[in-house]
């Protein structure tokens, strides 16, 4: 029994250990997406401190009032901010911009977002994934990948290897 409990534990690490792994890193990849953590609690109550967005690519025309958008404070520098477009308006000299907030906030943004600012928009979301997405960076997360992969590997090779050896028993057995 606690032999058949140890393997029913082992499979349910692996499996959402797969599932992170492929919510967090395959999934965006395979789609051109971005994944982000929220940091600060200005999108509450949907989506709080911890939690795993990623962001697809959108150009104008995808953004509308309710889009949840990450861009970037100023053109070529890292840091970026995820909030909801509250209004879709045109500058003076024509172009369109974006009003943001927060979602706990209770005003808008100070500065309005330019389309080129922005990185994406909410594609999907995974609550608390962020904390893990945070503590590795970039290399390190894809040598965790491979770890996992590796152990993934390692653990089907020793359930087929268990397995052949259970049949050859078992045919000794029925020959005998």
């Amino acid at each position: 029994m606690a032999r058949w409990g140890a393997r029913v534990l082992g499979w349910m690490v692996i499996l959402a250990s797969l599932a992170a792994l492929t919510v967090a890193v395959l999934v965006p990849r395979l789609g051109g997406a971005t994944p982000y953590e929220i940091l600060t609690g200005s999108m509450r109550p949907g989506l709080p401190p911890g939690t795993l967005v990623v962001m697809k690519p959108a150009g104008p025309d995808d953004i509308g009032v309710g889009s949840i958008v990450t861009y970037q404070l100023r053109s070529g520098e890292p840091t970026v901010v995820t909030h909801r477009v509250v209004e879709v308006r045109q500058s003076l000299s024509g172009d369109v911009e974006y009003v943001t907030q927060g979602d706990a906030n209770s005003v808008a943004d100070e500065l309005p977002v330019r389309p080129e600012q922005v990185r994406g928009t909410l594609w999907y979301a995974v609550p608390q994934l962020g904390r893990v997405n945070q503590l590795l960076n970039g290399d390190q997360r894809q040598t965790l990948v491979y770890l996992a992969a590796a152990g993934l590997g390692g653990y089907a090779l020793a359930m087929y290897v268990a397995a052949l050896r259970d049949r050859r028993r078992r045919s000794r057995t029925t020959v005998s």
